[in-house]
């Protein structure tokens, strides 16, 4: 929806949606309804007591001081009165507000973790993001606005229109004829400010995207030293936001001027009329304050309900970035009858059968792929980059679904067993680290949270990383921050290979898990991930080809084809595309 304006339909659309949200919430919705009813009441009642009070002192030595008294009482009851409910009134709309973006937010994780891969590939992260939490908390900002002007508004329009009707018809009517000209100005500025508070809510999106990109590759953008281009692209995203914010900004502002205009042109025509009455004696003074007080109590509410309204507008447009997210495809359900494998299922016999992938429609990647793969057979896939070898690994752990053909996990399609039970069976330790905030014992323990502090120092002495784990100020207990915190790369590849050395899965996926690894702690990695291989189908992914050399079967793969196939020694002989990788990373032989 970049740069177009919502469709009105679609504006419907959400505002019914967001009403929906609120329907777990009707108990705290009736109650604020009620204190706003009685805080409208309440002041109402101050002018009507303030008139009698004016009326009781009018004319000389007539000032009746027990009426006075009797009336400044009253008023002081119904200020309080107005107070309480207020303050009710504000708890119960706060308590709104927030439970809805609670449950915006949980939806949108929920989603999130149901969303396949594909989908998160192409968008930003720093755009999803954005959504939900900047356009989570606009979105409730505006709904606790919303309510808060919006309920007390509308009573005091009605209140104060049905009080004057009662104090003075003709007088009352002059007030209801020039009131449409708040509709109008409302009118006007909501259909322009919902546009660019719509451009301004994406261009935040993508500037959020951008910057959080550019955090992350900080250490490349400087190294390359592009940091004036990276300010120049941020200046554009940021000069577009610029002009996005002015114009949502500058439609908003003229609300308060304009119904303003309109509240002096009620004022003066109460004042007006008003005072001709009084002098024809049609009614008292303490009547003509009254009208006074009503008139700027009546049109006030026009000028808040156009600041809501155009306050609403900006939360509509984040309420429709998020539930563009919220409606986005999920990932295919697991068949109600898929299988649910246990470690007993699992021989690891992996068979591939003609299978076809690609990510862009009109372009193939993989084609008529098939491998046929023995339990403890340990297969190593190798190539140039892009030709597939990544692809295969998310192919066999289900993050994407194959486009043509089929594979099966001991006997059985991958489509019809259960993600979890399929993933569950795999252990990764992939070239991109991940760990979570939290201590090294919580890290090693993601994939079994119930094991044993024994259990996990012996998973870590197995991948070798014991010994830096001790020297940590906590050792184990040590926190560490997003994404390993100050840890170097080496380590925290070491705790990933430990996470998966304490899991112990039928089946093992290495993509370049040793790659940030030094040569030296590299061959200990080896002799414990060869441990670790023993009786377990293993794939592993390499760049350096010296790290494959005992793998009982090498894919050399090119353009999504295997194109030669078998052991290191096997593929020397032959001196194909496999012995002119190899001989390359040793002679500096171009490919």
């Amino acid at each position: 929806m970049k740069g177009k304006t919502m469709p009105k339909e679609m504006r419907q659309s959400t505002m019914r949606r967001v009403f929906s949200l609120l329907k777990g919430y009707q108990g705290y919705l009736i109650l604020s309804i009620l204190c706003a009813a009685v805080t409208t009441v309440g002041q109402l009642l101050v002018p009507i007591f303030t008139g009698r009070a004016i009326d009781k002192m009018i004319g000389e030595k007539q000032v009746i001081f027990s009426g006075i008294t009797r009336y400044m009482l009253m008023i002081a009851v119904a200020a309080v009165i107005a107070a309480l409910g207020q303050w009710l009134m504000g708890l119960a709309n706060n308590h709104v507000a927030f439970l809805v973006s609670r449950d915006l937010r949980n939806a949108a994780i929920r989603k999130i973790e149901k969303l396949p891969l594909r989908t998160l590939d192409a968008h930003p992260t720093g755009d999803v993001l954005s959504r939900v939490t900047a356009d989570v908390d606009l979105f409730s900002d505006g709904l606790l606005m919303g309510f808060t002007q919006l309920f007390t508004g509308v009573i005091t329009i009605i209140g104060t229109l049905g009080f004057m009707l009662a104090v003075n018809v003709p007088i009352a009517l002059v007030v209801v004829l020039v009131t449409p000209l708040s509709f109008v100005v409302a009118s006007f500025i909501a259909k322009r400010s919902f546009t660019y508070f719509q451009q301004q809510n994406t261009d935040r999106g993508d500037e959020t995207a951008l910057v959080n990109e550019r955090i992350e590759g900080m250490k490349v953008i400087s190294s390359f030293g592009r940091e004036k281009e990276n300010l120049e692209e941020f200046d554009v995203k940021n000069s577009r936001l610029r002009d996005a914010s002015f114009k949502a900004v500058f439609y908003s502002s003229i609300t308060n001027p304009s119904t303003r205009f309109v509240n002096s042109v009620v004022y003066a025509g109460v004042g007006l009329f008003g005072a001709l009455f009084a002098l024809s004696g049609g009614i008292t003074i303490g009547e003509l304050s009254i009208f006074l007080t009503y008139a700027n109590q009546y049109t006030k509410p026009f000028n808040e309900i156009s600041g809501v309204i155009t306050e609403m507008q900006n939360a509509l447009s984040c309420a429709a970035r998020l539930f563009e997210l919220l409606d986005a495809e999920e990932e295919i359900p697991d068949d109600d009858h898929a299988r649910v494998l246990t470690p007993d299922d699992v021989d690891g016999t992996i068979s591939l059968e003609h299978v076809a992938f690609r990510y862009v429609p009109d372009k193939p990647l993989i084609e008529d792929f098939s491998l046929d793969v023995t339990p403890g057979q340990r297969i190593a896939l190798v190539g140039p980059t892009g030709c597939g070898k990544t692809t295969m690994i998310n192919l066999l752990m289900r993050f994407y679904d194959v486009d043509g053909g089929s594979i099966r996990i001991s006997g059985t399609d991958v489509r019809k067993m259960t993600r979890r039970s399929l993933r569950t069976s795999f252990g990764m330790v992939l070239q991109d680290t991940w760990l979570k905030q939290g201590t090294i014992l919580e890290n090693i323990r993601y994939g079994k949270p119930e094991a044993t502090r024994e259990e996990v120092i012996k998973a870590a002495k197995a991948a070798h990383a014991h010994s830096f784990i001790k020297r940590l100020p906590e050792g184990y207990d040590t926190v560490i921050g997003e994404d390993g915190g100050t840890l170097s790369q080496g380590q925290k590849q070491l705790l990933c290979i430990a996470r998966v050395m304490l899991v112990l899965p039928p089946m093992l996926i290495l993509d370049e898990a040793t790659s940030s690894i030094d040569t030296r702690t590299e061959v200990k990695i080896q002799q414990a991930f060869h441990t670790m291989m023993e009786g377990r189908t293993s794939f592993i992914v390499a760049h350096r080809l010296s790290t494959i050399r005992e793998a009982d079967c090498i894919l050399v793969m090119k353009d999504g084809h295997i194109i030669e196939k078998g052991t290191h020694e096997d593929l020397l002989r032959k001196g194909g595309f496999y012995a002119h990788l190899y001989q390359s990373q040793f002679e500096g032989i171009a490919i």
